[in-house]
């Protein structure tokens, strides 16, 4: 078993009230990044290192996505979280150190990330398939849309309290920054994400265009079934066969 992936091997369930951990579903969210492959996906891609002091970089990636689920705003919030798992998880990972890994994240590392991240997707959306509700197709306005990918785009303020890197003057006459993202309707996922200026404009067309490509190379159907127009031929599928319906 990984080291990576190898700590919840020594899990117990118990009824005596010892041994109890605050933020318990940081276990679900981390066994579900290992049990995917993503945690080990991330290693093949990320710098690897050596020695007493080295932390894993796939490891640092998926403890700061926890600790941000769990309602984390910074590294410092980010580490004083991990803290509270060091029994499972290890040692906290230090804010500087979660620094250094997300500032050697060039566009080249980004690229194989989401690569990475399109990868387990199909994966894991090909065990949706088998599921005996097979996957989660939606009804809009009275009609089931099988073997649609509904792919929802939205912009959202999120304001500052101080004048932080890329932080600006909104629409709303509030402060902070205006990311746009796109999400996948059927399962809840988000499937790109651009960070903004928050002067950045609400109908800003180049920047829909970006994060919509981007959303599409995360759907794992096959390129070929994709349509602009949200419609293609019907064919044999392969895991999940799926088209985009903006």
């Amino acid at each position: 078993m990984s080291e990576l992936t190898g700590w919840d091997r020594r899990l117990l369930v118990v009824a005596d009230g010892k041994g109890l951990v605050g933020h318990a579903g940081a276990v679900l969210l981390r066994k579900l990044s290992d049990r995917t492959g993503l945690t080990a996906a991330l290693a093949e891609v990320l710098p690897a290192g050596t020695g007493a002091g080295w932390r894993d970089r796939a490891v640092v990636v998926v403890q700061l996505a926890v600790a941000i689920a769990l309602g984390a705003v910074n590294l410092s919030d980010a580490e004083q979280l991990q803290a509270h798992h060091q029994g499972l998880f290890g040692p906290a990972v230090s804010d500087s150190t979660t620094r250094r890994t997300l500032g050697a994240m060039d566009e080249r590392v980004l690229a194989k990330i989401a690569s990475v991240r399109a990868r387990v997707r199909r994966h894991v959306w090909s065990q949706l398939c088998l599921r005996p509700g097979g996957f989660p197709w939606l009804t809009v306005a009275g009609k089931y849309l099988h073997h649609w990918v509904v792919i929802g785009m939205d912009a959202t303020i999120i304001t500052a309290a101080s004048k932080k890197q890329g932080a600006a003057a909104t629409w709303k006459k509030s402060f902070g920054f205006h990311p746009l993202a796109a999400w996948c309707a059927n399962t809840g996922e988000c499937l790109a994400m651009l960070l903004r200026s928050g002067n950045a404009g609400s109908n800003t067309v180049a920047d829909h265009v970006a994060v919509l490509r981007e959303a599409l190379v995360q759907d794992p159907a096959p390129q070929p079934r994709r349509s602009w127009s949200g419609w293609t031929a019907p064919g044999p599928p392969t895991a999940c066969t799926s088209t985009c319906a903006i």
